[in-house]
């Protein structure tokens, strides 16, 4: 047995690395149905629990980056023990009210655009070890800018901490299973928030992120959250796609 410079499942012969992709790829695809299957029940939130909080960083950093590209302030982040984040931001954008509805779906949308973009950083074990030494780096750097709560001054950094061991002292074949699994895992946590994404209501924050973008664009919450709901499974899916394309 060897170990391909350019894959990150082993190679026994020139003739089997199809098989082994479609192994990986069919587990992938059981781990992203386990996870929206176990982020419906109780247990599944303890199980999860770091997927969660990486999760709700990506969430709030897509809308404090967005408002920032557009030319806004980030103000600060923050992130709770019960899963939960807010952003808070300013918004200066001469797109009118286009620019607060980007910023405003720039959090649901953060999760899988990160997850996809993960997984295809897969395809390199170069791209895939500078893409985890990315992120670890932003999020300790993010701690250091943003991050404004107790638990997130803790947690976010021991995330940052852990993901740049990996990439740093992990062989390739667990940097290759970690970059997949993260960006599976981020792809799919729309769905454990898809009663946020089709409620008003974002309780003692006020109106939710599709309410925001119903606000701005005026067609229905309902419509935004079942919109951006499917466009995370289009992503994963086509992400996964390209991941897995023969060359």
């Amino acid at each position: 047995m060897r170990e391909s410079s350019k894959n990150f499942e082993p190679l026994l012969t020139k003739e089997a690395p199809a098989v082994v992709e479609r192994m990986g790829l069919t587990w992938l695809i059981a781990a992203a149905i386990a996870t929206a299957l176990l982020w419906q029940i109780p247990a599944g939130d303890y199980i999860l629990y770091p997927f969660t909080i990486l999760a709700t960083w990506f969430h709030e950093m897509g809308h404090g980056l967005m408002a920032l590209l557009l030319g806004g302030q980030f103000q600060k982040l923050q992130i709770f023990s019960n899963g939960s984040g807010v952003a808070t931001y300013g918004i200066q954008s001469s797109l009118g009210p286009i620019g607060p509805a980007i910023v405003a779906a720039a959090g649901p949308m953060g999760p899988p655009l990160a997850g996809a973009g993960l997984i295809l950083a897969s395809r390199s074990f170069t791209a895939a070890t500078l893409s985890l030494k990315i992120l670890g780096s932003f999020l300790l750097f993010s701690a250091l800018i943003w991050v404004r709560s107790s638990f997130g001054l803790v947690a976010i950094p021991l995330l940052g901490f852990i993901i740049l061991g990996i990439a740093l002292k992990a062989p390739r074949w667990a940097q290759g299973f970690v970059i997949q699994f993260l960006g599976v895992q981020a792809c799919v946590s729309t769905y454990h928030q898809l009663d946020y994404l089709f409620s008003s209501s974002a309780g003692p924050l006020g109106l939710s992120d599709t309410a925001q973008m119903q606000r701005y664009l005026l067609l229905p919450y309902w419509f935004w959250g079942g919109l951006m709901a499917i466009a995370s499974l289009v992503i994963l899916v086509q992400s996964l796609r390209v991941a897995y394309r023969s060359e």
